[in-house]
């Protein structure tokens, strides 16, 4: 199984961006279908952003849509998730994550996730 690793969490100011890292092994984020979900503790996840494998294919939930962007470096094994205009109800805990399809992951499929990064957003 892939190890990914997540990084560039911070506590911002609402309206602030922060850039989200997560660093995976081998080709991971070449081949596999890639994204993050987000969770605040006790509370179900949320899938924001997803990639399909082919990179041809995005995905964004409603309440991200328009200010976070997902991308990858497939030389480097790096993920992104630049983040604008943050709100405080973007407060939560960052995870990034693989699968066989952007489909899975949309249902929960994801096979690798990293140890998530904190997003702290005031207001």
């Amino acid at each position: 199984q892939a190890q990914l690793v997540e990084s560039g969490g911070g506590s911002v100011q609402a309206g602030g961006s922060l850039r989200l890292s997560c660093v995976g092994s081998g080709r991971t984020f070449s081949i596999d279908a890639v994204g993050w979900f987000r969770q605040v503790p006790g509370t179900e996840r949320e899938f924001v952003a997803g990639l399909s494998g082919s990179g041809g294919t995005t995905y964004y939930s409603d309440s991200v849509k328009g200010r976070f962007t997902i991308s990858r470096d497939s030389a480097k094994n790096i993920l992104y998730l630049q983040m604008n205009s943050l709100q405080p109800e973007d407060t939560s805990v960052y995870y990034c994550i693989t699968g066989n399809s952007l489909q899975q992951l949309k249902t929960g499929g994801f096979t690798s996730w990293g140890q998530g990064t904190q997003v702290t957003v005031s207001s």
